[in-house]
C-alpha cells in the first residue's frame, strides 16, 4: 500500500516560501484547514495542503485581501469557471488594478532613465512624456483572461474550453 507523503509544517513553510507563524495565521483566520496531527500533536500536512497555500502566495501577489480570497479558496480545482463569474470578474479587476500600477511604475522608470542619461537629476516626476507632451490616459481594454491565469480551474483549463462568457 503506498502511503500519502507528508510534510511537517518546517518542509511546508520552506516548501511554499511562507514562515511557520503565516502557515499557523492561516489556519486560525480559516483561510486553511486545520492540519492533522500525529499523535504527538504535531501538524502534518499534504500535498493539497502545499498547494492551496500557493495558491494563497499567487492570490496575495495579486492584491486580493485575505478575507477576500476565502471564496477562491472554496471553488474546487476542477469548476467550471462559467458557474464562478463574480470570481472571474473579482481576478479581472484584480488585473486591470496591476496593469495600471505597472504603467505608473513604468513612467517612473523613464522619468529615471531619462535623468541617468542626463547625468543629473532635475525637475519633478510628472504624468508627462520624455519629450514633455502630457500623455493622454488610454482606458485599458480588458484582455481576456487566458487559460494559463485560469489555471486553477484546471478541469477548463485542461481542455481549453473556456466558457464564451469568459473569453
Amino acid at each position: 500500500m503506498i502511503t500519502e507523503q507528508t510534510f511537517t509544517i518546517k518542509q511546508t513553510a520552506e516548501l511554499t516560501g511562507l514562515s511557520e507563524d503565516t502557515i499557523r495565521y492561516y489556519e486560525k483566520i480559516n483561510l486553511l484547514p486545520q492540519a492533522d496531527r500525529k499523535d504527538n500533536g504535531h501538524r502534518v500536512y499534504h500535498q493539497k495542503d502545499i498547494n492551496t497555500i500557493r495558491l494563497i502566495v499567487c492570490l496575495k501577489k495579486t492584491g486580493i485581501s485575505l478575507e477576500a480570497m476565502k471564496p477562491f479558496l472554496k471553488v474546487s480545482a476542477d469548476a467550471d469557471p462559467a458557474e464562478h463569474l463574480e470570481l472571474v470578474e473579482e481576478l479581472r479587476s484584480q488585473r486591470d488594478n496591476i496593469v495600471s500600477q505597472i504603467s505608473s511604475l513604468q513612467q517612473i522608470v523613464d522619468f529615471i532613465d531619462i535623468k541617468l542619461e542626463e547625468g543629473r537629476p532635475r525637475g519633478e516626476c510628472s504624468d508627462q512624456t520624455p519629450d514633455g507632451v502630457q500623455e493622454e490616459f488610454k482606458e485599458t481594454k480588458t484582455k481576456p483572461i487566458s487559460v494559463v491565469e485560469m489555471s486553477y480551474f484546471s478541469a477548463s483549463a485542461k481542455t481549453g474550453k473556456l466558457p464564451n462568457a469568459i473569453k
